[in-house]
């Protein structure tokens, strides 16, 4: 499984480092000469120019903000490909999601992205966490929904290769429920002052 990051902020450097050296690993960024010391920080990961970083991919993770997100997703190269989309709609204020309930920022992707499979995955974890160990984060579940249940069973691989517990949402739609969950743990980090070293996790209660 060739994974094509594109994106190299916090987000897409800690799921980088988090897949460093357990598949085959394609950063792609706008140019490959200038940023070719990044192989050696996360496993000898290929870098490469953008277009070939997607034409190598069969999972292209999308780590960037809604806005350059969409854009990206409408690249005609994309078709056949499994997106996977971590963002949250996020207002430039950070008050509050600029879209969502009716629809959601996966959904528009989708929609760009007509002939590519998207899975909304990552969305609810703190770019810091990536940072902790996995045996920290090996409960800590990331809430994964797609449309297509190859393009979900390969995106749930992904997620437990990161490190990560799976937390099957059911189809994109519920990334309506999903995107609300990621802001309300911004609100917690951010706004109530709980840091960035959490995340949100369901609990089994016994009756």
């Amino acid at each position: 499984m060739t994974v094509a990051i594109l994106g190299l902020g916090n987000m897409g450097k800690g799921i980088a480092a988090r897949l460093a050296g357990k598949t085959d690993l394609v950063l792609g960024v706008r140019d490959a000469a200038a940023n070719a010391a990044l192989s050696a920080q996360f496993g000898n990961a290929r870098v490469a120019s953008i277009a070939d970083a997607i034409a190598a991919a069969d999972i292209v993770v999308l780590a960037l903000p809604y806005g350059a997100a969409l854009e990206v997703a409408a690249r005609p190269d994309l078709a056949g490909k499994i997106i996977v989309d971590i963002s949250n709609p996020v207002k430039p204020d950070f008050s509050g999601l600029s879209i969502g309930h009716t629809t959601s920022a996966a959904e528009e992707i989708q929609a760009v992205a007509s002939a590519a499979k998207v899975v909304k995955a990552f969305n609810t974890i703190f770019a810091s966490v990536f940072a902790a160990s996995a045996a920290s984060t090996a409960n800590v579940p990331v809430f994964v929904a797609g449309n297509d249940e190859a393009a979900v069973a390969a995106v749930s691989e992904l997620v437990k290769l990161a490190g990560f517990a799976v937390e099957n949402a059911g189809g994109l739609d519920a990334a309506r429920l999903i995107e609300p969950v990621g802001m309300l743990n911004i609100r917690f980090g951010y706004g109530l002052g709980r840091g960035t070293a959490i995340a949100p996790q369901w609990t089994n209660v016994a009756a």
